[in-house]
């Protein structure tokens, strides 16, 4: 590779390989788990092994890598560089006049090489193979419970705003359902129904007992009533089914377009695409971050040896993953804006890499 040293290529072989042999031995592992814990879910509802294995397991081991890739980096790094260490060869890299900075380039290749790859998975793999997993497990897995959803408002195109009082997926129905047309600060009109049913086949909602009121600049309001009448609206039945599985199977054109959409019609929703759509980015970064913390922790002897580093490194890396989840709930709650709490643990453990690497360079 140009411009790179022996000694470079020589750390980025062993970061690489053990990176993917680790990958390897985890999957199995989490796979054999995975199976012996959903086994009676396969059996009770009759999943073809075909599906068991191409449209569950399959793309789940993308899923899997993009949820764990920070254990993974920090794991090898942890790993490698404590046997380098134990067998002086940092010693012996550094004695050679090699700065700790100039030391740390095929390391900091090495992980944009690892966020390539898990932003690569994040944007066009996973979406995809998503789509198949969820499927599968909303069809074997999981409990499917009615969503009944209560008080919904959206405001489904500039000055068009819905109200529905309740949903229920039982029969895709929307109960009480009110439309308003709104220009400048004056109502031109509203229409109320009974119930609201989605009819997937014409694309459209059936309104039951609607009734309709034009008003107009004099004492006279236009009244329009039936017991039946097609409609269609900026507004279909997977808006109602948004959640965070759903957003997990879209593209990252779908996303963005899902999270303009939502805001303009005030939807809460958006939550879980904001999340979606930050985590993306923040996830696959904090590959530098845990690299470098890897390293200034495990570059030195240790009188526990690889042990005592290996534990340090996967107790901090899950710090990491469960502070990234956990980061979600301000989101849920509303303490933060979304792409605030979701870099916030890469920007906590920035800095903290940042002390570590200062005083493991002096």
């Amino acid at each position: 590779m140009l411009g790179l040293k022996k000694i470079d290529r020589y750390i980025m072989k062993k970061f690489i390989s053990t990176f993917f042999i680790a990958l390897l031995f985890i999957i199995g592992i989490v796979i054999i788990f995975d199976i012996s814990e959903k086994v009676d879910d396969f059996v009770a509802k009759n999943a073809p092994i075909k599906e068991i294995v191409f449209d569950y397991y399959v793309n789940f081991v993308p899923y899997f890598i993009n949820m764990f890739s920070p254990l993974f980096v920090f794991i090898t790094v942890i790993f490698f560089t404590s046997r380098l260490a134990a067998n002086s060869e940092i010693i012996a890299i550094l004695s050679c006049g090699v700065s700790y900075k100039r030391m740390m380039v095929p390391y900091m290749i090495s992980a944009f090489l690892i966020f390539a790859l898990s932003l690569s998975l994040n944007l066009w793999v996973i979406p995809r193979s998503n789509v198949e997993r969820v499927k599968f497990e909303q069809k074997y897995m999981k409990d499917r419970r009615p969503i009944s959803n209560t008080n919904i408002h959206y405001q489904i195109d500039p000055g068009k705003f819905v109200y529905v009082e309740s949903f229920s997926s039982w029969n895709n129905t929307a109960n009480n359902f009110t439309l308003e047309e709104i220009r400048g600060n004056r109502v031109i009109s509203k229409l109320s129904a009974e119930k609201a049913v989605w009819d997937s086949t014409l694309g459209c909602w059936h309104l039951r007992n609607y009734f309709i009121r034009y008003f107009s600049d004099g004492l006279q309001d236009r009244v329009v009533k039936g017991q039946r009448r097609d409609t269609v609206i900026n507004l279909t039945v997977t808006d109602f089914y948004r959640n965070k599985s759903t957003v997990e199977t879209l593209s990252q054109g779908a996303l963005n377009d899902l999270v303009e959409t939502q805001k303009m019609r005030g939807d809460p929703n958006v939550m879980y695409a904001l999340i979606e759509k930050h985590t993306r980015f923040a996830l696959p970064f904090s590959a530098f971050i845990l690299t470098l913390m890897g390293v200034c922790l495990s570059s030195r002897k240790r009188r526990g040896g690889i042990g005592l580093n290996i534990g340090v490194g996967i107790a901090l890396s899950f710090t990491y993953i469960l502070f990234l989840r956990f980061s979600q709930m301000f989101v849920y709650s509303g303490a933060l804006p979304p792409f605030i709490a979701l870099w916030l643990p890469n920007l906590i453990f920035g800095i903290v890499a940042a002390v570590l690497y200062y005083k493991a360079s002096r």
